[in-house]
Order: C-alpha cells, then structure tokens, then sequence
C-alpha cells in the first residue's frame, strides 16, 4: 500500500511540474494595476483607460473602477500614497491641498487650450511640478487628462453678462479650497457636492447650478435638469493620470518605457475626441431647449485674476512660474 501511494505521489508531483512547464502564466501572475477614477463608465476617459489597457496587457493585469466606486472624489491621492491603489485619475486641487505650489495650475484663466496645457506639462516648468509629487507624495504623473473647457450651466432662468450676475448663486463645485476659491472668484455661492449627487442637487434645487465641461454635461445627464449654459470658459478642465511611485520604480527601464508610451497615446485619444465633442454639443444642447450664450468674458477673466493674484493662493507659487505659462 504505501509504495502504491509513493507511486501515486510522484505521478501526481510529475504531472504538476508538466502542468505547470506547459502554463508558465499560471505560475507567475501579473502585477496588477487597479485604477480609481470619479467619471462614469460610459465617459470618453473610460475608452482612453480601455485604450491603455490593451496597450499593456502583455505586462499588467488591469482593473478599472469608475464612478467613484472603488475610491470616493477626492480620495484617490491618499489611496495610492497608502499603498491601497496602484493608478488613479487625480485633480490638481486634490494634490494642491498637500503641495500648496500646485494651486497655480488650478487657477482660473490660466491655461488657454488643451494644446497649451499639453506644452505646460511637457516643458521644465511642468516637470517641476511633477517632481514635486514623486518627491514629496510618491506620486508619479503620467501627462494631464484634458475633459473639456469648464462652463456654468444653471437650472434658473437668469441671464449672467458679468461675475456680479452670479451673487447669491449657489454653484456646486467639487469640495475642497481650491475649487471653494474658484467658484467665489467666479462671484457665485460656492457649495461642495459630489459629483454623482449633482444632478439630484439641481432637480431639486438644492443647487442653483454646476461647473462642468459640456461632454461632462451630456454624459451625466445634466442638461435634462439645467435651463441654460452660460460660456464662461473659466477653466480648462483636466486631471492627472498617475501612478504610485513604488509600482513604477519596480517596473524597471524596459516596462516604464511601455507604460508611459501607452498613456501618451490614450491621452492623445481622449484629447482629440473631448474636443470634437465639445464642437458638437453646442447645437445638440440648443436643440434640446436650453439657452446658451457668451457672458462678458473678458470682464470674468479680469475680476477671477485679480482674485487670485490677491490671494494667498498666489504666495505658494512657483516664482516666474505664471510669466512662463503666459509666454507658451
């Protein structure tokens, strides 16, 4: 009996060697890369995400999880620095809040396009603030997710020319400073809601308005519970794709090369089809019945610098740093 079972044992053991000979995969499993992000699954951003898993899918086993699902709004930075998440797509005010110099990127009026955001990041200026984050918070920043230039749309029919127009106006705006700042600067109420509660906030007027880009507007549905769409154009929206600085630096040369050439060319797609989109949903918004305008642009662009420039917002900023955006 026991040389039987012996004989059992090695058969056994021999088969498991060849199982395991012929399926390598199965004896090392991939690293994986879970990624948290706040917009939906139906967003533009979730076919860039899908265009960069395919991309490294012979390296990387990739897990997405949209609308806020896995990580609420806001916490994807601290996620990643604990070591809970290996990507996210986070907002520069969520990283100004642990590096004040960062706040000069979420200024309002301060980039003019997706192109001219692109040059910022690209250039020394821009990796000085992307050293900061792996120096500081462990974070490594793939490039700048363009969404869209931010416009205010309002559920009340009131016409806005000037910043004064939006007094007493109650704008829901992401929580924390940054974004509190820019809606005051704006001349609006500011009021903290998430995301995925706005547009119960508007249907039942618990917000008078939101901040958003127009594929933003039509992917959420916004625009069913909004009568009009003011262009002010006050912020060229984007996130941060990024990394944990800890899973990138184990990569080494070869995969970091891949990884980044892959985010590049899913940015890109996404970049290209925001602003396509935003070209068309103008018309399609109109043809649904809501009002939309031009403000007096110029006098929100003077009134939202002056309120930052006098702000102490502006005292953590990278010295020259505003001149060098301006001159790209």
């Amino acid at each position: 009996m026991r040389l039987q079972s012996t004989r059992r044992q090695f058969l056994a053991a021999t088969g498991l060697l060849t199982a395991a000979a012929a399926f390598p995969a199965l004896a090392q499993d991939k690293p994986k890369l879970r990624f948290s992000a706040v917009f939906s699954d139906q967003d533009i951003r979730a076919e860039m995400m899908k265009t960069f898993a395919e991309a490294v899918a012979d390296d990387f086993a990739f897990e997405g999880y949209y609308g806020g699902n896995l990580f609420k709004q806001g916490t994807e930075l601290v996620a990643i620095q604990r070591g809970n998440l290996e990507m996210g797509n986070i907002a520069p005010q969520d990283i100004s809040k642990q590096i004040p110099a960062w706040s000069i990127v979420t200024a309002g009026y301060l980039f003019r396009d997706a192109a001219h955001l692109k040059a910022f990041f690209a250039s020394d200026a821009g990796a000085e603030l992307k050293k900061m984050t792996e120096d500081q918070l462990g974070v490594k920043i793939l490039g700048p997710t363009y969404f869209g230039v931010r416009q205010v749309g309002l559920k009340p029919d009131k016409e806005i020319k000037t910043p004064a127009d939006l007094a007493g106006v109650k704008l829901r705006m992401p929580g924390g400073d940054a974004w509190q700042f820019l809606g005051t600067a704006l001349g609006a109420n500011p009021t903290p809601m998430a995301y995925a509660e706005v547009y119960t906030g508007l249907q039942t007027g618990a917000i008078d308005g939101q901040d958003n880009p127009l594929p933003n507007v039509e992917n959420m549905k916004f625009y069913e519970v909004m009568s009009q769409i003011v262009l002010t154009a006050h912020l060229v929206g984007f996130d941060l794709l990024s990394i944990s600085k800890k899973v990138w630096d184990e990569m080494g040369a070869d995969k970091q090369a891949k990884v980044q050439a892959a985010a590049d060319k899913a940015i890109d797609f996404s970049t290209e089809k925001h602003l396509a989109r935003e070209k068309e949903l103008v018309e399609t918004f109109k043809a649904k019945g809501l009002k939309i305008y031009e403000p007096d642009v110029a006098a929100f662009r003077k009134h939202v610098q002056e309120q930052y420039l006098a702000s102490d917002l502006a005292k953590d900023w990278p010295a020259g740093m505003v001149d060098k955006i301006n001159a790209m």
